[in-house]
Order: structure tokens, then C-alpha cells, then sequence
């Protein structure tokens, strides 16, 4: 059958997505393909990473496309919870807002604490007003399809490379929805391991031993599912077939879900495709920019277990404001900002908040933070060349760590000691330096970086941070914009303050 597809409003919705900014070649149009094409299951939940790939695009580009393209109304953006070790989507929202810090997964009864960085992932779904697609409606669905296509991501992987969905599938003996206060008879054949049932919302599951001789005839055996328990009538049944009785005791429909694993069997180790996690969304200068409304819940705030933080200030703007006057260096230091966020975000971070004369912005690894940093002094030094009577000169200090996501003064903030921490080295610059921690200096690729310039190693101690610490002083000045000769390494010098 036939996509039904609103032409007047793709075509417009496309049209505008062509200006918002400059594409790849022909991005717009592969995209545009992908929606007539696709069939229901590519366009639900996409994963814009694998988006990239398949299609050989930067993935940083693709994450912009979607964003724009879902503020354009061509997508819908979903936030999903995952259990990492069964791959189960826990839950599902709509924006950031509602996104909860604790979950649960029934299927394995195991509890999280949601972290950014961690199974949180953000996926995209072709709008219903653009091209309607059966998971736009799910209580539509037959159990099966509603199972493995809605409630488990299509991003887990076994060790051998097999999705976890195909393994999950191969041990399932039969899936259906109860309705409520109804029974169902389930005939099915078992052999020696282990028989599970399961509902997927809840913690009502059963577990049975397939043990001993077959059974010369048919067994039967009656199972209850409560609101939040399952009682089955024994614990252990033998090989052969078998006649399940089950009733749904509750008020609401249920998902019944049956799977048999044979004897020996070992969970296997679950691991996921790149995806698009929140740390990385809320590190996207396009995400801040187009969803200024996506805040965390204003009483929670969410964990982030590595971020990289760059703070920034101007060295003497005091002075500057009473040479030449609080309009003008209003103007300048506005100008200054701009240009700021511009190289953040050329380098895949963003800016959180200005303080001040001072930068806050984040990115999602010290690689990217260091090559904004870099870029942020050489960029001052052609804005200085248009004002040289009045020089805006940078401090800049990096740190990376544990840090919160929260929502301050209606916007998106972090908070703790990882951030006092990069505020603090930050103090430490002079002119035209680069101060970072050793969680900056030692990540991999930052000392290739950092080869063009003298890198000095300072032992310190922070204000509010109770030992010592070492930091790394980068000097920059016009001359070390040049690359060094081929050969020549980055020095680290030592002294201890």
C-alpha cells in the first residue's frame, strides 16, 4: 500500500527546512527521500547517528538536521529511558520537562537513576500531519508488534553482533494482550531449562523449572496475574506440552508475554549502537537554540557523568569600561559574546550562560573544548585587530566531570564541584592563557593539540577544593597560531605554586 503523505505540507516543510541553513549537498533531499520511501518501522524512533552512517553524513550535521526538521513539524522528538541490561524501553516522553530521574524496569525489577550521559536516548519520528505511520497509533497494534517494536530498542546488540530484539524473539513461545478480568488458554511445548512469564509493565512474572521426564500426556497448569504479582499454581513442570491457563485479574489490559530458555542459558552481555544521548543533545548549540523551552523538572535535575566545562573571562574590563564608557563597552563586549558562540558552536559545544563578561559553555568532550579554546584566543586577535584601541583580552579555563543538569531562571544550567572547579581554574589565567586540569590535559588527543604551544605543569590548590591539584598553563600568543615545525613536540615544563 501506498504512503499517505500530505504533499503541500512536506513540500513546505522542506522548503524551510532548505533555508534555516547551508546543507551538504543534497542532505535535504536524501532526507526527503527517507520519508517517501521509508517504511513505518525506519521512520519511528529514528536514530540519527545511524542516519549518518548509512548515508555517509557528519553526525554532528544530522543531529542539526532532525532538530531542525522536528522544529520545522516534519518530526517528532521522543525521550527515551532504556534498561541497559535488557534493552527494554522503560519509558517514553515527549520532551525533557517530563522526563523522571528514578525508573524502574519490571522486566528485570531493577532500579536506576537516570544519568544524561547513560540510556537516556533522543529518537525521531515521522509526524502524523506529514506521514501517517501505524506506531502513531500503538494501541492499534498486535501484541507482537507492539512488544519488539515499541517497547525494546532496536539498538541493543549482543556480543556476536546479533540485535537483542532477534535473540529476545527466538525465545518467544507466545505474546498477547489480556484484557481485563479474562482468561486465556496458552498451549505450547517446553523442554528441559526454564519457562518465564512476564508483563511488561509491571513486576507480576513467573518463573518455572522444566525439569525431569517427559510427560506422557498434556499437563495443564493455571497462572494468576494480579495488579502487581503473579501466582502460578506450582513451580516446576515437565518437558512436553502444556496447557497454561492464564488470567488477567486486574482492571487493565496487559501485556502477556511467555519465553522459554533452554538449560545453561547465560543472559548475554548487551551493548548499543551510538546514539544521540541527552549529555550530547544538551551540549548541541542548535538544541538550545530551537527548544529554549526544553527545561528539567525544576525540583529535580538530572545527573551527568562527564561533562566538559569552559569558562572564559576578559582580563582588565573594568578599565575598559571607564575609558570608553558603559555604551560602548557594552557594544564591545556583546560583539565579544557573539563571536564566543560562534566557535563554540563550531565546535560542537554551547554556550550555557554569560555572567558578566564571563562564558559558561559546555561540550562534550575535552578534544572539542581545547580546539574551542584555541580558537576563541585566535579569534579575539582579529576582533582586536579592528579595535586596537580597545583590546578585549581572554582567560580561559577548562575542567571535565561529574556534573547536574538543572534549570535555572528558566534555562539549562549545571551545577556542583566540577563546575566550581573549572570556574576556579579559570581565575588562575592570565592574558591570553589557557588553564585546564589534568582531566583535560590527559585525554586523548589533547597533548597532540596542544603541540604548537609551551605547556607548563602547576601544582595548586583551589579555593574550596580541600587538596592539592595539578593544573596545566597554556601561554598563547600571535606567533604560536603557527604550526610548529613537522617534528617539533609540545614542551611541558614543571612549577609548583
Amino acid at each position: 500500500m501506498e504512503p499517505r503523505i500530505d504533499e503541500a505540507v512536506l513540500d513546505e516543510r522542506l522548503a524551510a527546512l532548505e533555508t534555516v541553513r547551508t546543507w551538504s549537498p543534497r542532505l535535504v533531499s536524501k532526507l526527503e527521500t527517507f520519508i517517501r520511501t521509508g517504511d513505518d518501522r525506519s521512520l519511528f524512533r529514528i536514530n540519527p547517528l545511524a542516519f549518518a552512517e548509512e548515508r555517509s553524513i557528519d553526525d554532528a550535521e544530522a543531529i542539526d538536521l532532525f532538530l531542525h526538521a522536528t522544529s520545522l513539524g516534519l518530526f517528532e522528538m521522543d525521550w527515551l529511558l532504556v534498561c541497559p541490561l535488557c534493552a527494554c524501553i522503560v519509558q517514553s516522553f515527549g520532551s525533557l520537562r517530563t522526563l523522571e530521574k528514578h525508573y524502574r524496569c519490571s522486566l528485570c525489577r531493577t532500579d536506576y537513576q537516570a544519568a544524561l550521559d547513560d540510556f537516556i536516548t533522543i529518537t525521531f519520528t515521522v509526524a502524523s500531519k506529514v506521514r501517517p505511520i501505524a506506531f502513531h497509533e500503538p494501541e492499534k497494534l498486535n501484541a507482537f508488534d507492539y512488544c519488539f517494536e515499541c517497547r525494546f530498542s532496536p539498538d541493543s546488540l549482543t556480543a556476536e553482533g546479533a540485535t537483542w530484539i532477534s535473540v529476545f524473539k527466538e525465545a518467544t513461545r507466545d505474546i498477547r494482550f489480556l484484557a481485563p478480568n479474562s482468561t486465556a488458554r496458552i498451549d505450547i511445548g517446553v523442554e528441559h531449562g526454564t519457562l518465564i512469564g512476564w508483563d511488561i509493565d509491571t513486576d507480576a512474572s513467573f518463573t518455572l523449572s522444566v525439569t525431569g521426564e517427559t510427560a506422557p500426556a498434556h499437563q495443564a497448569l493455571s497462572i494468576q496475574y494480579n495488579e502487581k504479582s503473579c501466582e502460578p499454581a506450582d513451580d516446576r513442570i515437565a518437558p512436553g506440552e502444556v496447557a497454561l491457563e492464564v488470567r488477567n485479574g486486574s482492571d487493565r489490559r496487559r501485556l502477556i508475554g511467555i519465553y522459554a530458555l533452554p538449560e545453561g542459558f547465560s543472559h548475554p552481555h548487551v551493548h548499543f549502537r551510538p546514539f544521540l544521548t541527552g549529555k550530547r543533545l544538551l551540549t548541541s548549540h542548535t538544541f538550545r537554540s530551537l527548544f529554549r523551552s526544553e527545561l528539567i523538572k525544576a525540583s529535580e535535575g538530572i545527573g551527568v557523568k562527564d561533562i566538559t566545562l569552559l569558562f572564559t573571562d576578559l582580563k582588565g574590563s573594568t578599565a575598559l569600561y571607564d575609558r570608553i564608557g558603559d555604551l560602548n563597552a557594552f557594544s564591545l563586549v556583546q560583539q565579544h559574546f557573539d563571536r564566543l558562540q560562534d566557535v563554540t558552536a563550531a565546535n560542537n559545544g554551547t554556550v550555557i550562560k554569560t555572567i558578566g563578561d564571563a562564558v559558561m559553555a559546555a561540550f562534550m568532550n575535552p578534544s572539542d573544548a581545547v580546539k574551542a579554546a584555541v580558537a576563541m584566543l585566535d579569534e579575539m586577535e582579529t576582533f582586536n585587530r579592528d579595535h586596537h584601541d580597545r583590546l578585549l583580552i581572554l582567560k580561559i579555563g577548562l575542567h571535565k566531570g561529574a556534573s547536574i543538569a538543572v534549570t535555572l531562571n528558566d534555562r539549562l544550567d549545571y551545577f556542583g564541584q566540577a563546575v566550581n572547579i573549572a570556574a576556579r581554574i579559570q581565575s588562575l589565567a592570565e592574558a591570553e592563557e589557557i588553564y585546564m586540569s589534568r582531566e583535560i590535559y590527559d585525554y586523548p588527543g589533547v597533548s597532540a593539540l596542544l603541540e604548537p604551544f609551551a605547556v607548563e605543569r602547576r601544582t595548586v590548590h583551589l579555593k574550596g577544593v580541600n587538596v592539592e591539584m595539578p593544573v596545566f598553563r597554556v601561554a598563547v600568543d600571535k606567533v604560536s597560531f603557527r604550526a610548529p615545525p613537522a617534528g617539533t613536540p609540545g614542551s611541558v615544563r614543571s612549577a609548583d605554586h
